[in-house]
């Protein structure tokens, strides 16, 4: 393996991967400081206000809440199916006794020899089990909250509008972890047709998603939050 054949994807690659972990971890850091400037922070503060509000009026509104719980669940046991199918297609090539061709032609630039080409499937193949992992586990919580939610409230009871709150946040976030760890893998698709596509598909993803994980108002970035705010963060 000579260094020339592979400079490109080691340095395209590992950019448009670091360029996302920044844009993530920027995103984190947002969501902990200002959360009402992102829509994860605005949808965590919205849904903690939704549960309080249905458990006020649960006899008339469980049918309402075990709808709209219904409808995350099918969300995330969509993308769970569409990860796993993706990890069974993924699977047949590389067992398939097919070789695996040459993407275009030796004009694509990059490493793309067999070996090189398989490891490329197994990287995308290992992404999309970690994302049907997440929402599988976020299937889970959330299911857990719908039987929770319909339960009465007591007192002592050791379950609590706060310990919902929290089963529900547990079940969103590893939803959006799910949903992220998808996007990542999408770009490395076009690994096989070179690392120079990979990278312009992490720069048109974080710009993509820069615009939809912000609320567009500027002003909501110099509101200044409470403590008790920061505590309900997600």
């Amino acid at each position: 393996m000579e260094w020339k054949n592979y400079y490109l994807d080691v340095i395209l690659v590992s950019s448009g991967l670091l360029l996302t972990f920044v844009y993530h971890t920027w995103l984190w850091y947002k969501v902990k400081t200002q959360p009402l400037a992102t829509f994860i922070g605005v949808n965590a503060a919205v849904r903690r206000r939704w549960i309080s509000a249905m458990l006020e009026d649960i006899d008339k509104k469980n049918i309402l809440v075990v709808q709209t719980l219904r409808n995350m669940i099918m969300g995330s046991s969509l993308m769970a199916t569409t990860s796993i199918l993706l990890c069974a297609g993924l699977a047949a090539v590389l067992s398939s006794t097919y070789s695996i061709k040459k993407p275009l032609t030796d004009t694509v630039y990059g490493a793309h020899g067999e070996f090189t080409l398989a490891l490329k499937f197994i990287i995308i193949l290992t992404i999309f089990v970690l994302s049907f992992f997440f929402h599988t586990l976020s299937i889970r919580f959330m299911n857990q909250a719908s039987l929770l939610i319909s339960a009465p409230l007591q007192p002592l009871s050791v379950l609590t509008e706060q310990h919902l709150v929290e089963i529900l946040d547990k079940g969103c976030v590893l939803n959006i972890i799910g949903n992220r760890v998808f996007y990542l893998a999408l770009p490395l698709v076009l690994w096989t047709c070179g690392p120079l596509l990979v990278f312009l598909g992490f720069g048109v993803m974080v710009f993509v998603l820069y615009n939809l994980d912000f609320v567009c108002n500027k002003r909501s970035s110099n509101i200044k939050f409470s403590n008790n705010m920061n505590h309900e963060i997600v």
